[in-house]
């Protein structure tokens, strides 16, 4: 009956819905420690640092990620062609380049951090290691992953995700009554140490064999470029979550922080479905571009399956909002921003056409779209320190200009939320013209 089943909707969305079902039980977990066991050992003085913390260590292992991202391509090749003595010497060569990039991570952080909890009003000096540890672990995770993602092996990654949550949940179960920060990050790196674990076991029979000679001068210049893409990419995608972030954090007052929290553990159910079709897209998209197929009735359909799982966490979210949000600990002060959360759902829907439209793009070795998604991202962070930080540079303003960015500074979280609003449907209206250029429409139909 499965196996009819699997014929009758095809590859991608059998697959998809298998990784949708695995990755919904561990959400579950997910979910009550983002909704339950954060806040309630975490204040509403300290909640709205969350993410602007998780953002910091995502920014130190942005070298990493982009080695990650790098080599994506090429571990699918290396995979597909069957090349594992290759694929073995090239893991290797991530993994020594993570240690010295490690190192390097260390002692910046080990001047740029305690700065950093000063202005997002954080005192806890045990944090650095970790967060740099959660960073590193996290990064290197997907480029074991990959490997099962090119090799189609979506069975040992539904059960990736269905052991890595229940790991992380008792992790923080035992470090967080003591330390409620730094249980959290060391709680990230349970599940992604765990991945690297358990993927090198799935990758067993295949990294067995003999490491044959792979990295040369060719190969060398063949990634150089292609690094600096990514690198480029990383640093300004960083800038762009970490400045956001923080702005929340430092501009707003503590519990309108702390309620964007809690607000986006509810709007980040409707990013759910997107990580599944994401991870089944990749692979199929990078076959039907080496056929020289047409790929975009695929993210067609990503798109509108994705939109209307959206719809139905916004229809849900206005409904209940405000009850579920005062179940919660400290609930009865974050029930008050259940308006957020619809609201932060329509900017998951409209980020997600970004996500499927590069996600397709990157699996076709297709990287134009950054020669404007970059000066995009780069203005925008930049036009936020200006407006919250126009004091400092009143005497270069005229007065009339001050008075502008003193009217629309950010204050509040609604007005955050325009500015959101407003650059996530810049960025999804230019994707769905990039798709509709003529040069991505040459190739012929598979579907």
């Amino acid at each position: 009956m499965l196996e009819k089943l699997h014929t009758r909707l095809g590859d991608f969305w059998w697959y998809s819905l298998m990784l949708f079902c695995a990755c919904r039980l561990g959400d579950l977990m997910n979910a009550f420690v983002g909704l339950w066991l954060v806040p309630k050992y975490v204040g509403p003085s300290e909640l709205g640092a969350v993410a602007p913390l998780t953002s910091f260590a995502g920014f130190l292992a942005i070298p990493v990620a982009a080695f990650a991202s790098t080599f994506r391509n090429e571990l699918s090749r290396l995979s597909i062609a069957r090349e594992f003595g290759k694929l073995k010497t090239l893991l290797r060569g991530v993994f020594i380049s993570t240690a010295a990039l490690l190192f390097i991570a260390i002692v910046v952080a080990r001047f740029v951090l305690p700065a950093f909890l000063e202005r997002i009003r954080i005192v806890e000096g045990s944090l650095g290691i970790v967060i740099i540890a959660s960073s590193f672990v996290g990064a290197v995770a997907p480029i074991y992953q990959n490997a099962l993602q090119a090799l189609k092996k979506f069975k040992a990654q539904s059960v990736l995700n269905l052991v890595g949550a229940p790991i992380r949940l008792l992790v923080m179960l035992v470090t967080m009554p003591f330390r409620a920060l730094t249980g959290f990050f060391i709680g990230q790196s349970a599940t992604p140490l765990f991945n690297i674990v358990a993927s090198a076991f799935f990758l067993r029979k295949e990294l067995s064999v003999k490491a044959e000679p792979y990295w040369t001068r060719k190969t060398f210049k063949k990634f150089s470029a292609l690094l600096a893409v990514f690198l480029a990419s990383g640093i300004v995608g960083g800038i762009y979550g970490l400045v956001e972030s923080t702005i929340i954090r430092q501009r707003l007052p503590d519990l309108d922080s702390a309620g964007y929290y809690m607000a986006t553990r509810f709007s980040e159910i409707a990013s759910y479905l997107l990580s599944a079709l994401s991870f089944a897209l990749f692979p199929m998209a990078a076959d039907l571009a080496k056929k020289h197929l047409e790929r975009h009735r695929l993210v067609a359909k990503a798109l509108i399956a994705n939109f209307a799982f959206c719809a139905l966490v916004g229809v849900a979210s206005t409904l209940f909002g405000r009850q579920a949000l005062g179940f919660m600990p400290h609930g009865e002060e974050y029930a008050a921003y259940w308006w957020a959360i619809p609201w932060l759902t329509l900017i998951t829907a409209l980020g997600s056409v970004q996500g499927i439209y590069t996600t397709a793009e990157i699996a076709a070795g297709r990287f134009g779209f950054m020669k404007w998604l970059l000066p995009v991202d780069l203005a925008y962070p930049a036009l936020l320190l200006v407006v919250t930080g126009h004091g400092y540079f009143s005497n270069m303003f005229p007065t009339s200009w001050t008075t502008f960015l003193d009217t629309h500074n950010i204050r509040t979280l609604d007005t955050m939320l325009w500015w959101m609003t407003v650059i996530t449907a810049i960025k999804a209206l230019a994707c769905i013209a990039s798709m509709r250029m003529p040069s991505h429409n040459t190739e012929t139909s598979a579907l």
